[in-house]
């Protein structure tokens, strides 16, 4: 499974480790990804999402019903 959140699409960022002596290396930082549970009132049913900290807050913004209508209309199975 992919490092990747359902409703942003936001996945792992990558550049250097840069110490004092400037010996460059390669690093990742990765997307604050929580699985999440949300309860879908027009299903009766529960979807678990993995989304980041700013999917969260997406979904507290705009509500569960239209995020996964989007989703679905994106092409995703939910």
């Amino acid at each position: 499974m992919s490092a990747t959140c359902d409703v942003t699409g936001a996945g792992p960022r990558y550049g250097n480790n840069v110490p004092w002596s400037h010996r460059k290396t390669r690093r990742r930082w990765n997307v604050n990804l929580q699985r999440k549970r949300y309860f879908l009132p027009s299903e009766g049913r529960y979807v678990t999402l993995r989304v980041s900290a700013k999917g969260i807050k997406t979904i507290d913004r705009r509500g569960i019903e239209s995020v996964v209508a989007r989703l679905r209309k994106q092409g995703k199975k939910i």
